[in-house]
C-alpha cells in the first residue's frame, strides 16, 4: 500500500471514530490489540513498571484531555496486581482531563464472592481455594458448647463481599461505564452506580457448536452444577436440543460426595456449559459421570478458562474431546500444554461493544449475536 493511499485510509478512520483512545494494562495485550484491529486504530501509548518496592507506575503517553478513553484488563495473572494497575490507569486518565473513561474488563476479578455464605465452616467448590480451619482450633472455640451439652452450630460467616468492594474502587478511581463479559453473578451489575454492560458469549458458543460439532443436533447440553441451569436452558432452547444437570451432593467443603445427573444422556453427545473453569474439579468428575450415563463423546465449553493448580493434568486425564473457552484470559500457555483446550476469539464483540458505545447506540444487539 502507497503512502498516499495509507493517509487516507486514516484519514477515514480518524473521520469514523473520533476522540477515542483505546489503552492496555498488562493482563491481556493481545486481546486489547485485536480490539484495535477490529476498531482500525492504534493502540494508545502506555508505559506501565515497577518501583523496586513493588508499587505500580502507570505514565500515559499521550493526551486524553476531552477524548473518550478505553482501558482493556482482563481480571487474570496476578489478579491484584492487574486491578492496582486498572484502577491506576483510569485514575490517570481522569485526572488528564479525559471527558470519559470506559473500563473494558471481560473477566471481573473477585465476581465469586458476591455473597455472605450461609454457614463460615462450609466452603463452594467452585475453584475457589479453602482454607479450613484446623479441627482442633475449631473444637476449642466451640469448647464451651459441648461442654454445657449444647448442639454445636456452625458460625454465621464473616465473609467479605468482595465484589462490591471492587466495584466501589473502580467507581472512585473514576470508572464512569464497565463493559465486561458473563459475570459469574448477574448481581453483581448492581454493585456499582454506574453503568455496566455484562455481555455474553453465549452468541459464540452457538456460532462455535454448530461449526465445529457435526452432530449437534444429537447432543444435549448440561450444566454442572444447578446454579448454571438458567444459561444452559437459554442455549438447548436456541439449538432445539434437550438439557441435562448435575446435583452435587457434599459431605463437607471441597469434597463431592456423590453427583446426581438429571437428564438422559445416552447415546448422545453430551456438552458441559459454565462461566468459569479454575481447578476443573467439576468439570472432569461431571465428564466422568455422563460417559458412565451412556454418553459418547463429552465437550465442555466454558466462558472463562481460569486453569489453576492441577486443572491441566486433570483436563488431560479426563475424557473430553474438547475443552472449549474463550480468550478473555490468556490461553496460548494453556493450549500449548493441552492439547485438548481449543479457543473462541470474542474480541470482535468487545470491539463492537466500544464502537457502539462510543457511538451512543445499542449494545444489545450484541447479546444474541455475533458481529461479523
Amino acid at each position: 500500500m502507497d503512502s498516499s493511499s495509507s493517509s487516507s485510509r486514516n484519514l477515514i478512520l480518524q473521520s469514523r471514530m473520533p476522540n477515542i483512545k483505546v489503552f492496555s494494562g498488562s493482563s491481556h495485550l493481545d486481546l486489547a490489540q485485536r480490539v484495535v484491529d477490529r476498531l482500525g486504530i492504534d493502540l494508545g501509548k502506555v508505559v506501565t513498571k515497577k518501583f523496586s518496592n513493588l508499587e505500580t507506575c502507570v505514565e500515559i503517553g499521550e493526551s486524553v484531555r476531552g477524548e473518550d478513553v478505553y482501558i482493556v484488563q482482563s481480571g487474570s495473572g496476578e489478579i491484584n496486581d492487574n486491578l492496582m494497575e486498572l484502577l491506576i490507569m483510569i485514575n490517570a486518565c481522569k485526572i488528564a482531563s479525559a471527558s470519559r473513561v470506559t473500563a473494558v474488563i471481560p473477566c471481573f476479578p473477585y465476581a465469586r464472592q458476591d455473597k455472605k455464605d450461609k454457614a463460615g465452616l462450609e466452603g463452594k467448590d467452585d475453584g475457589s481455594k479453602v482454607v479450613a480451619t484446623p479441627p482442633q482450633a475449631r473444637f476449642k472455640s466451640n469448647e464451651w458448647k459441648f461442654r454445657a451439652g449444647h448442639t454445636a452450630l456452625p458460625s454465621q460467616s464473616r465473609a467479605p463481599i468482595s465484589a462490591k468492594l471492587v466495584a466501589n474502587m473502580l467507581s472512585v478511581a473514576g470508572a464512569d461505564h464497565i463493559i465486561t463479559m458473563d459475570l459469574h453473578a448477574s448481581q453483581i451489575q448492581g454493585f456499582f452506580d454506574i453503568p455496566v454492560d455484562n455481555l455474553y458469549a453465549e452468541p459464540a458458543v452457538l456460532k462455535w457448536i454448530k461449526e465445529n460439532i457435526p452432530e449437534w443436533r444429537n447432543s444435549i447440553i448440561v450444566s454442572p452444577d444447578a446454579g448454571g441451569a438458567k444459561r444452559v436452558t437459554s442455549i438447548a432452547d436456541r439449538l432445539n436440543v434437550e438439557f441435562a444437570l448435575i446435583h452435587k451432593e457434599r459431605r463437607k467443603a471441597n469434597e463431592v460426595a456423590s453427583m446426581v445427573l438429571v437428564g438422559d444422556v445416552k447415546d448422545r453427545i453430551a456438552i458441559l456449559v459454565d462461566d468459569m473453569a479454575d481447578t476443573c474439579g467439576t468439570i472432569c468428575h461431571a465428564a466422568e459421570k455422563l460417559m458412565d450415563a451412556g454418553a459418547t463423546k463429552v465437550y465442555a465449553i466454558l466462558t472463562h478458562g481460569i486453569f489453576s493448580g492441577p486443572a491441566i493434568s486433570r483436563i488431560n486425564n479426563a475424557c473430553f474431546e474438547a475443552v472449549v473457552v474463550t480468550n478473555t484470559i490468556p490461553q496460548e500457555e494453556h493450549m500449548r500444554d493441552c492439547p485438548k483446550i481449543q479457543c473462541i476469539d470474542v474480541s470482535m464483540m468487545f470491539a463492537e461493544a466500544v464502537r457502539r458505545t462510543h457511538n451512543g447506540e445499542s449494545v444489545s444487539y450484541l447479546f444474541s449475536n455475533v458481529p461479523y
